[in-house]
């Protein structure tokens, strides 16, 4: 299985339009309204990474099924993005602080036996 990072430019518009059963001026329309910063060529065409259209999924559901507008849209995707990389950096800590108390253990236990 060939792996492909999540942030890598890989859809262009036509492509991302028909993975999403959207089309293409939607996907123009909600960059417009800065939900979404595609890359762009070198030839200034939009290319997508499969995290902007976890993103675009996540932004239709929240419009389509739940009727939130556009802007509670954004707030709500913003806030579920920064409470993800709070629970990452949290999960961080946990695993640094873990490691100074095995640490810290095994000096105890080392001090211990001399």
């Amino acid at each position: 299985m060939e792996y492909h990072n999540a942030d890598e430019p890989i859809y262009v518009i036509s492509v991302a339009a028909r993975l999403l059963e959207v089309h293409p001026q939607t996907l123009r329309y909600y960059e417009r309204a800065g939900l979404l910063k595609p890359t762009r060529s070198s030839g200034k065409i939009r290319l997508y990474s499969q995290r902007e259209i976890e993103r675009l999924r996540k932004i239709m559901r929240l419009t389509t099924e739940l009727g939130v507008n556009l802007a509670g849209a954004e707030v709500i995707i913003e806030l579920t993005e920064r409470l993800e990389r709070l629970q990452q950096q949290t999960k961080q800590r946990e695993e640094q602080l873990l490691a100074e108390i095995d640490a810290l253990r095994q000096e105890l236990l080392k001090a211990h036996l001399e």
